[in-house]
């Protein structure tokens, strides 16, 4: 039997962290061929989460440039798969998420009339502009794919809605928390300027990079930090800041020169996932880390006024606070001061995965090619 020839395609590093687990599934089956093509949508924070995963791609577009527009990702992104897949001819396209890049890979590999297989699917928040542009690049991706890698039953859930198949459904748990437990360590020493953090005071870990947020919105939350230092002592935020000039000009104008206030460039992942465990609580924008903190037992804050994660909602482990600086400060202020509430969140069980989501993406790839009997169990979460 000729071997099943999986190409994973991703460009920024949320989508890295997610798929390298799967990569490196992929490379445990010798009856698997497999092939990473990236289109480095977001250049240097893809690069670190290659590196620190050992994964060198086959091919790299090399797109991103200095103030590229969706139109300009998703034209570059979508002519260059165009090249590589008709070189490589792959049986099966993996993707993940939300990108342009997801998009655009997806586009490419129905346009060569070749499987598509979508990692993370079915998250949704039913508005198609909030977040842009993820929401839409995640649905039409959604209308693309053969093989739906849903995290959990919620997404499962939403998939059927929109009359996506059942057989075309898998329940997988969430790559993040492989890759995320493969990364975090007791041990871990942190270097530069992440070594004068004091961790005996209470860290709040903060990332903001949401279009829909930017201008009013994200001033309206660096005024709710800067109320929330100076009213505790005992408080240190750390904040990597996006690259954006339009963050990084109000991250700046707000809370630059502040007491106890770091602000970081981006920071790689490895240290990244290893602060958010020693955080106190978590303060984001992001969709990821409303997977990932959770499991390591911590608190977030969303800083939206929608998420396409509700399972986390109902289990207890977020709260969405929207952008408003009295209902950011106000729900922060609780987490610090309020034991009970604190615990009950903290201690609320993580519903996105354990650990083995890689595993059954792979072992359904499998079954799907008849290399594997049986249809592998889905995840309970």
């Amino acid at each position: 039997m000729e071997k099943l020839k999986v190409m994973s395609i991703f460009g920024t590093r949320p989508e890295a962290i997610k798929m390298a687990p799967v990569v490196l599934e992929l490379n445990k089956y010798p009856e698997v061929k497999s092939t990473v093509a990236v289109t480095a949508q977001h250049r240097e924070m893809l690069d670190q989460v290659l590196k620190l995963f050992n994964i060198n791609p086959d091919f790299d577009l090399n797109i991103m440039s200095e103030g590229q527009t969706l139109f300009d990702i998703t034209s570059r992104a979508l002519l260059g798969l165009d090249k590589i897949l008709r070189e490589v001819k792959p049986n099966v396209i993996l993707v993940h998420g939300d990108t342009t890049t997801t998009f655009a890979g997806a586009l490419a590999a129905f346009y060569h009339q070749i499987e598509v297989g979508h990692v993370e699917a079915g998250l949704r928040t039913q508005n198609k502009f909030s977040p842009y542009p993820e929401e839409m690049n995640r649905r039409l991706t959604g209308s693309l794919a053969d093989l739906n890698f849903a995290p959990t039953a919620t997404a499962k859930k939403n998939l059927l809605r929109e009359n996506i198949a059942a057989d075309k459904i898998f329940v997988t748990g969430n790559t993040v928390i492989d890759a995320l437990y493969k990364t975090v360590r007791a041990d871990f020493k942190f270097s530069g300027e992440l070594a004068q953090i004091d961790f005996d005071k209470k860290i709040i870990l903060v990332t903001t990079h949401r279009r829909e947020n930017l201008g009013e919105p994200l001033r309206q939350v660096y005024k709710a930090l800067k109320a929330l230092v100076e009213e505790f002592p005992d408080v240190e935020i750390i904040f990597p800041v996006h690259k954006n000039p339009k963050v990084r000009e109000v991250v700046n104008a707000e809370l630059g020169g502040l007491e106890r206030v770091f602000l970081t460039d981006p920071i790689d992942y490895e240290p990244f996932a290893n602060l958010m465990n020693r955080a106190t609580l978590i303060m984001t924008d992001s969709g990821g880390l409303q997977e990932e903190a959770p499991a390591l037992g911590k608190p977030v804050l969303v800083l939206r006024d929608t998420t396409e994660r509700p399972e986390a909602l109902d289990a207890g482990t977020v709260k969405l606070v929207g952008t408003n600086q009295d209902k950011v400060y106000g729900a922060a202020k609780i987490l610090l001061t309020d034991t009970a509430a604190y615990k009950k969140m903290a201690e609320a069980q993580s519903p996105y995965g354990d650990g083995h989501a890689a595993e059954r993406i792979v072992k359904t790839l499998l079954w799907r090619h008849k290399f594997l009997r049986e249809r592998p169990a889905e995840f309970i979460g």
